[in-house]
């Protein structure tokens, strides 16, 4: 049985640019234009334009919905302002991860929730089953169109289009009702790739008119579209997980080095919260390891890790470092293994190769 694939409005754009697509959780999406390589690169040293369409987003709203997310959500919702944006989790209550997400805080008692697209019925599923009576949760994902422009040129390349002093707009703050090129949109700044740069959301065929615009703005300042592969060895590089692979039910957000947004602390009695304090008490039994080689060969997701012949984990994302030039992983493994320094096996199919454990992130602005 063959399911039809979704397409974001800018399908039609991505062969104008030699985009090659691939199914990504269901959704026809550009892994590439040009390369891989030089379209990481032009994020790193000038600017890369991201369709990133496909993600959900969620509104949540009613006199409840405060209260709702901080029994929702492993970070502390309360702190946050009208006008700013966090990174949280959401859990089951044996502490695995539904996903990782971003929270906007649009007004008092309504929130825009921006999720992985592959995981977005998902998650509103379990949103709806935990859901109280003056809480009202709408899948909006399809009157949302996004952009991320990122890489180091970004703001002045934005800058050029909208009256909007955009150095005003700081990391994890977002601003709406923006005009860019006469298109209204919400404009944030959290990022994916380790570089400075911004997410615009608009309806779908104001997002189409950017696209062209913001390509044409840029393109004396080096400006490509670029795809999902240099997203994925960007946000790699930066140290950033991504859901399937870094996380999952499986995996807490502690064992994936994310106790930054899981706040033990706070009053409400968030889901997965007794079950993430017992690992914390009892110390965390995996923990995610960046791995650098010292042989020749890259680490793969699912590749084993041993240490004397038996297995202490696996690797869950692994790529040659355009940046760094240099083959790196991150891999799950038994924490008491789980030292800088530390050499280890990872199995290459039939090969067994030298890595050693390394600092992450990998690479830092």
């Amino acid at each position: 049985m063959t399911t039809t694939l979704k397409r974001t409005g800018l399908f039609e754009r991505y062969a104008e640019h030699g985009g090659k697509t691939i199914d990504f959780g269901g959704w026809d999406l550009p892994v590439q234009f040009s390369s891989i390589k030089a379209e990481h690169e032009a994020v790193r040293t000038k600017a890369g334009l991201f369709d990133v369409s496909h993600m959900g987003e969620v509104l949540v709203t009613g006199e409840e919905a405060l209260t709702y997310l901080q029994k929702m959500m492993t970070n502390d919702v309360t702190k946050l302002k009208v006008g700013q944006a966090q990174y949280t989790a959401m859990c089951y209550e044996n502490g695995g991860t539904v996903d990782d997400l971003l929270i906007y805080k649009r007004a008092e008692n309504n929130y825009l929730l921006v999720v992985n697209a592959s995981n977005l019925e998902k998650d509103l599923e379990w949103m709806k089953k935990q859901k109280t009576e003056n809480v009202t949760i709408e899948d909006k994902s399809d009157e949302y169109a996004l952009l991320a422009l990122q890489g180091p040129k970004a703001e002045s390349i934005l800058q050029t289009l909208t009256e909007e002093p955009l150095n005003d707009i700081k990391f994890f703050r977002f601003k709406e009702g923006v005009q860019i090129s006469g298109q209204s949109v919400l404009i944030s700044r959290t990022g994916y790739t380790g570089e400075n740069g911004f997410e615009i959301y608009g309806s779908p065929e104001a997002i189409v008119k950017l696209w062209d615009e913001l390509l044409k703005a840029g393109e004396s300042e080096g400006l490509v579209p670029a795809g999902l592969g240099a997203r994925d060895t960007l946000r790699f590089e930066a140290g950033l997980p991504l859901y399937g692979q870094e996380l999952s039910e499986d995996i807490t957000p502690l064992e994936a080095g994310l106790g930054f947004v899981v706040k033990l602390n706070k009053e409400a009695d968030f889901l997965g919260k007794a079950a993430l304090q017992k690992q914390k008490d009892e110390g965390v039994p995996r923990k995610l390891v960046g791995l650098e080689m010292i042989d020749k060969g890259i680490p793969r997701t699912g590749y084993p890790v041993l240490l004397n012949d038996e297995k202490i984990g696996e690797v869950t994302t692994g790529t040659q470092s355009p940046t760094l030039n240099k083959n790196i992983g991150f891999a799950l493994i038994q924490s008491s293994h789980a030292k800088i320094g530390q050499e280890v096996i990872v199995q290459v199919r039939k090969r067994q190769l030298k890595a050693v454990i390394v600092k992450t992130p990998f690479y830092k602005r």
